[in-house]
């Protein structure tokens, strides 16, 4: 689990949030030395449903809310490699084009799978049925429409939901959605699926540490 992938600003309130170019650059090296590759949610989904073969170390790079370091940094360092990511979209950040509509069309002609992290990104376990219901449906069926994509995954905000939140992810289409808890994903919670945060501060060796601790 990625979120800005750049510089972090002076007096960030969330520093942990950004990891340098060059900490990514290097943490993709030591996955690929390692013998680690790239795969889509998507490409797990089938994996688990008997309908697709892994590589035999395979991780999913996820990227949460939408930051112009995706396109400008990620983007490029990956399709070095062939690899793909998933990008878990605020809808909100392309309507003020911290990434843009070409810029999504470029990832996505270059394999990145499209998952929703809802229209703005409130705390879906405190607000009411209806805009619940808009937070989470509406926002998948924007990014379809506009992308022309399957949009197959959910992304809590902030890692926040109830059964409640649960229950408007499966009726709104999705098979499946990501958490903030730390660990692996499991085929059997396919709606609490568990990530391994990546921090500002972790560099190659936290990054190792903590695939190692959750069994990788």
């Amino acid at each position: 689990m990625y979120h800005v992938i750049g510089p972090r600003p002076t007096g960030s309130p969330f520093p942990g949030l950004y990891v340098s170019r060059a900490d990514f650059a290097r943490q993709l090296r030591w996955l690929s030395s390692h013998h680690y590759r790239a795969v889509t949610l998507h490409e797990v989904y089938e994996y688990w449903h008997g309908r697709l073969a892994l590589p035999r170390k395979p991780i999913v790079l996820t990227f949460d809310d939408g930051y112009r370091g995706d396109f400008t940094i990620a983007h490029p360092l990956l399709k070095a490699r062939g690899w793909p990511a998933v990008l878990n979209l605020e809808y909100a950040k392309l309507v003020h084009q911290d990434l843009t509509g070409p810029m999504i069309r470029s990832l996505l002609a270059d394999d990145w799978e499209l998952a929703s992290h809802t229209l703005t990104h409130p705390d879906l376990t405190m607000i009411g049925p209806a805009r619940l219901r808009v937070e989470v449906r509406r926002s998948r069926e924007l990014l379809r429409r506009r992308f022309s994509v399957n949009v197959e995954f959910f992304c809590y905000p902030s890692g926040r939901f109830d059964r409640r939140v649960i229950g408007a992810v499966r009726a709104a289409g999705y098979l499946g959605a990501t958490t903030t808890q730390p660990g692996l994903a499991r085929r059997t919670t396919p709606f609490t699926l568990s990530r391994i945060r990546i921090e500002g501060s972790d560099g190659v060796r936290g990054l190792a540490a903590k695939l190692a601790s959750a069994g990788a």
